[in-house]
């Protein structure tokens, strides 16, 4: 446990982003949103290729984000009674194994089937990957770490839609291949993560009551009801239905579309770096209030842009939204939760990004169907406005 110590005592600390544990945790991160972000350039290749309806493209993504609603909470309560290791490894490989098997499927309804199972192994990661910093780090260092895990998650996210696109021009199967990086890094988490292995000694149903007990007030409503609509905006509107519009409208290539999902990623990456000097001058309520007033901003636009390039703009201010916000959303969690029910909490908020990735798809579909796909970018402008005023709502007095 030298490395914690050291982190802990401040004696000659390794600065935190090259911190071993850090590391490892950057690589679970980056598989947290590996099956999402690397395949959807392909998505209007595909849904050629396999007669897909585009209202009903977003499954992919609904039916692999939908175990984690079930899942996630039961795993960090698992991993707040045997460990974090325990729930980890196995997570990954499966991720990994599952995700590799969608390349050499055909069929789009069991192409379906094993997206769900890679969902299986995916719904830890994202919540358990901040349990980790939660774990590990306090005070300032903290809310660095979560600013760089962040600004790793913007880079894969950045990466991943470049290389999807690219490997999409081979063809529409080959960005299910990447998963296959789970199995490596699973390997390093059994083997060199260094990380407080906490086991609660309360018997089960106390434990469950005093965790539930510790999230049910209005201020984390709030924060959990910015999760989902953060996670409704990113998967609905821009991860689904942008590259869609992408096509339809400038008849663009995967690798093109790759490259305008992937700009979002340069201010991601460059507004959760300022994380740390962001917090000092506002409260992290005030950056969460802040990124849906910039979410509204950049969906908004969307229908009012006439030239490919253009949307650079939107997505671009998209990714200041994100940056500043869900970082803001996990630091203010880790240090609202109970030491002893923090990966519950996390996994709590797990769930609900979960609900945001699955609802988001489905809705914003509903509205294609409608009215066209304008309306998903308006309906998502007015989603956003509407959760700042939940957010505000339900934010304590500070």
């Amino acid at each position: 446990m030298d490395s914690i110590e050291r982190i802990s005592q401040g004696k000659k600390r390794t600065p935190v982003y090259l911190d071993k544990n850090l590391l490892i945790i950057f690589g679970i991160t980056l598989m947290g949103i590996l099956g999402v972000s690397s395949i959807t350039p392909t998505f209007p290749k595909l849904a050629q290729e396999l007669n897909v309806p585009p209202q009903d493209i977003g499954l992919l993504v609904t039916v692999f984000t939908l175990p984690s609603i079930l899942l996630t909470p039961i795993l960090g309560i698992l991993a707040d009674r045997l460990g974090r290791k325990k729930i980890l490894v196995p997570s990954l490989m499966l991720f990994g194994i599952a995700g590799v098997a969608c390349a050499f499927v055909r069929d789009f309804n069991l192409l379906l089937i094993l997206r769900f199972i890679e969902g299986m192994g995916a719904a830890s990661l994202n919540s358990l990957n901040v349990t980790l910093i939660g774990d590990l780090y306090s005070g300032k260092e903290r809310t660095a770490a979560m600013g760089y895990n962040a600004s790793v998650s913007s880079i894969g996210t950045a990466t991943y839609p470049t290389i999807g696109g690219a490997t999409a021009v081979m063809g529409w199967n080959y960005p299910f291949m990447l998963p296959i990086l789970a199995i490596p890094i699973g390997l390093l988490v059994l083997f060199s993560l260094n990380n407080p292995e906490p086991k609660s000694k309360q018997n089960f149903n106390e434990y469950l009551r005093n965790a539930w007990g510790s999230v049910s007030n209005r201020q984390f409503f709030g924060i959990f009801f910015s999760t989902v609509a953060t996670f409704m905006l990113l998967y609905g509107a821009y991860v689904t239905y942008l590259p869609l519009l992408i096509k339809d409208s400038f008849n663009a290539s995967a690798f093109t579309i790759g490259i305008i999902l992937s700009s979002m990623s340069a201010t991601i990456t460059l507004t959760s770096l300022q994380l740390g000097r962001l917090t000092k001058k506002f409260s992290k309520r005030t950056l969460i209030r802040a990124s849906f007033v910039i979410f509204a901003l950049a969906l908004g636009i969307v229908p009012f842009i006439h030239s490919l390039w253009l949307l650079l703009i939107s997505t671009m201010i998209f990714g200041i939204g994100l940056g500043i916000g869900f970082p803001s959303i996990q630091t203010l969690l880790a240090e609202l939760a109970p030491k002893e029910y923090l990966a519950a909490v996390m996994s709590i908020n797990g769930t609900f990004l979960g609900f945001g990735q699955t609802l988001g798809p489905l809705l914003m579909g509903a509205a294609f169907g409608i009215w066209g796909i304008n309306s998903v970018f308006y309906v998502s402008a007015s989603l956003s406005i509407a959760t700042l005023l939940v957010f505000r709502r339900c934010s304590c007095m500070e």
